[in-house]
């Protein structure tokens, strides 16, 4: 089977699950290290011509992260795409079960059962008021129905722009100084926060700087995410 992935998140669950399956790829999947495939563009920017030419069985797609013409350009021409949508958690297990037993025909995973377990083990949250920008420049954080925030909820810390209309609202620094939130949770994507990036925007506040991996990919880096973030996490509150 022939598959290309338009998705980092999505392309490391396959190439750990199944080596040698994938065929192409997007610049951005840097996950496994050393993936070795032919490389199409950016996820919002795919040369499609080049997709065509792999000749994939399956390509893999996510509704949020790639665009509707370019997918509808590729079942035009009679590619196989499966587009996930992934907004929690939950859905982000049945996603990935459909990516990897249905469309690519694999045996369920062990990491797979492995990040689960590693989720469903958390101890009932408390509720600590959290800002999570995603960019600066301007500011944007996260808003309503992200996986990301879902994230966080299971970790005890509750999204302050949850209810917000947009995803991905843009608001002024101003405004997110005064929130109510009690910590800025700072992941080093899509934006790279550092330490010397991002902490001094929110003085008073206590800063957390979290892998952004472990906070916005749905794959194999979950089974791990619940120990990585709570650290970074706590450390930042105590």
């Amino acid at each position: 089977m022939r598959v290309v992935s338009l998705v980092p998140s999505l392309t490391e669950a396959v190439a750990v699950s199944a080596p040698g399956l994938l065929v192409g790829a997007t610049d951005w999947c840097s996950r496994p290290a050393g993936l070795d495939v032919i490389r199409i563009g950016g996820t919002k920017n795919p040369d499609v011509a080049a997709v065509m030419r792999l000749a994939p069985d399956l390509v893999i797609a996510n509704e949020e992260e790639n665009r509707a013409p370019d997918l509808a350009a590729l079942r035009a021409a009679g590619i196989e795409v499966l587009e996930t949508e992934i907004r929690d958690l939950g859905q982000a297990f049945r996603e990935l079960e459909r990516v990897l037993v249905a469309g690519c025909s694999l045996t369920r995973p062990r990491w797979l059962d492995d990040a689960e377990a590693a989720w469903s083990a958390l101890a009932p949250p408390g509720e600590v008021p959290a800002v999570v920008p995603v960019w600066r420049r301007p500011w944007m954080v996260l808003g309503r129905d992200t996986f990301a925030g879902d994230l966080l909820a299971r970790l005890g810390f509750r999204n302050v722009y949850a209810g917000h209309a947009e995803r991905y609202p843009r608001i002024p620094l101003e405004e997110l100084r005064e929130c109510g939130a009690q910590v800025a949770v700072l992941p080093d994507e899509p934006y790279r926060f550092a330490a010397n990036d991002g902490p001094e925007a929110f003085p008073g506040l206590p800063a957390a700087l979290v892998s952004g991996r472990h906070l916005t990919w749905y794959g194999p880096s979950l089974a791990e995410a619940p120990a990585v973030l709570n650290a970074a996490l706590r450390v930042a509150l105590h």
